[in-house]
């Protein structure tokens, strides 16, 4: 219990990449780049949806809650970051690191059931297009992101719980550049045995959850699809799920690495590499995928460009 205490006084340090030296400036221009573009697409492709009739369906209504969900989990974790590369002030308080694991976790949850929702959207679409428009309507389309949302947060809550009932013993550097469940966990005393299989049953219920939706949702999408006659209309077909799938083979690539695996088997310097790919470079190209992959889209982001949304021209 005294060592609990003294660690909700003094908090914690976040130590990644304090060990390069003056690479870290380098470092620093690099994930500001790449965080900025993040920003700027996510924002861009939200405010595009917005504005665009022809962008006012289900689909496009869940890529923005995404596009949103991702801004709001990167918003948490890399301006901190950032200031701790370039300003050397890695402390962040016992409560502040609390609550960015449950952000943090909450977002990354939400985005996994809002992929399942999109799944969901286009087994409708594929499987049942003359019913559609009735079926994916607003009120559901409201629940399946309201329920997306919920579920994060609730999923969040208890991975933080699990976590930070724990004593933790008299060291307090996380050797990671923000308060994600493994390194945190590291530094709890005594037996962690019962809070690693939680947060393994956890990670199981959120991942696997959601990935049987889109496993179920794409078996009858590709039936559907193998029943077309033609190969123009199969590949049709094919092509309006080809970005949903890739974000979701990239995402849940990432995260089933990241979650799904003893403890034993961390490595600092991997998981850190992991980290920043699920943290920074995820989130950039979900809307680069979509808008390579997207007819819909990309003309929308060639008017706003030329101003035809934004009031330019």
């Amino acid at each position: 219990m005294e060592q609990t205490n003294a660690t909700f006084q003094r908090g914690f340090v976040l130590l990644a990449f304090s060990s390069f030296g003056e690479l870290q400036l380098l470092l620093f221009a690099l994930f500001l780049s790449l965080y900025l573009v993040t920003l700027t697409s996510n924002v861009f492709i939200i405010v595009v949806i917005r504005l665009d009739s022809h962008l006012h369906t289900p689909m496009y209504l869940f890529l923005s809650f995404l596009a949103f969900s991702e801004t709001c989990y990167t918003l948490g974790i890399i301006p901190r970051m950032l200031s701790g590369l370039v300003r050397g002030g890695r402390g962040i308080s016992y409560v502040g690191c609390a609550v960015q694991m449950f952000f943090s976790a909450s977002w990354a949850c939400s985005n996994c059931f809002l992929l399942a929702a999109m799944g969901f959207d286009r087994y409708v679409a594929i499987c049942a297009p003359l019913h559609y428009a009735n079926r994916m309507n607003l009120t559901l389309c409201a629940q399946l992101v309201g329920t997306s949302f919920l579920s994060g947060y609730l999923f969040g809550l208890g991975m933080t719980l699990v976590i930070f009932h724990l004593p933790f013993c008299s060291s307090h550097e996380i050797q990671h550049f923000f308060c994600d469940t493994p390194p945190v966990l590291s530094l709890a005393c005594g037996d962690t045995g019962l809070s690693e299989l939680g947060i393994l049953i956890l990670s199981l219920l959120v991942l696997l959850l959601s990935f049987c939706l889109i496993s179920t949702s794409y078996t009858y999408i590709l039936a559907a699809i193998l029943r077309i006659s033609s190969t123009e209309g199969r590949k049709k077909a094919f092509s309006t799920c080809a970005s949903h799938l890739t974000v979701v083979i990239v995402h849940y690539g990432c995260a089933s690495f990241m979650y799904l695996r003893p403890k034993a088997s961390y490595s600092l310097e991997r998981d850190q590499l992991i980290a920043v790919t699920y943290t920074v470079v995820t989130p950039l190209l979900n809307p680069i995928i979509y808008s390579l992959r997207n007819r819909a889209v990309q003309t929308a982001l060639r008017n706003a460009f030329q101003g035809g949304l934004l009031g330019k021209g």
